[in-house]
């Protein structure tokens, strides 16, 4: 299995196993090793008390996309660290889209950045995650071949 192949395994598995980001009705747009592209679209139960985005509803897509494009290259990664600036209000309706790069990878630590814009391509969130990557393998008895 190749590279991209095992990316896109490990992203369906998690995603299957994730009824959160099943609930959230988060779109898989794109997954690459150590990248992601997820969409969502708001709807009136995400909002809060000012009738916009509560802002758990960006930082768990961007939280989302940390750990599909940390968990792509086929070992598992937990979060140890994330933070997130929200930049412009989200309001019902709105087209959400984060997109994870990749800014640093070892063998125990990644860091990654997520942009999440909405529909006009307007920058409302911006959000930093590192990982610990724990050594195994989300696949234990199959080898990549590269």
């Amino acid at each position: 299995m190749d590279a991209q192949d095992l990316a896109l395994r490990v992203v369906a598995r998690m995603y299957e196993n994730d009824p959160f980001s099943i609930w959230l009705g988060i779109e898989r747009v794109k997954v690459s090793p150590g990248a992601c592209i997820l969409r969502l679209t708001l709807r009136g139960e995400m909002l809060n008390g000012f009738s916009i985005a509560h802002g758990g509803i960006s930082y768990s897509l961007a939280d989302g996309c940390l750990a599909f494009a940390s968990n792509s290259h086929g070992i598992q990664a937990v979060s140890v660290e994330t933070s997130i600036s929200h930049t412009k209000p989200v309001k019902e309706g709105d087209v959400l889209t984060a997109v994870a790069e990749e800014m640093s990878l070892s063998n125990r630590i990644g860091i990654y950045h997520i942009s999440v814009t909405n529909q006009r391509g307007e920058v409302v969130a911006l959000f930093k995650g590192t990982v610990y990557r724990t050594g195994k393998p989300w696949f234990p008895d199959e080898q990549l071949n590269t």
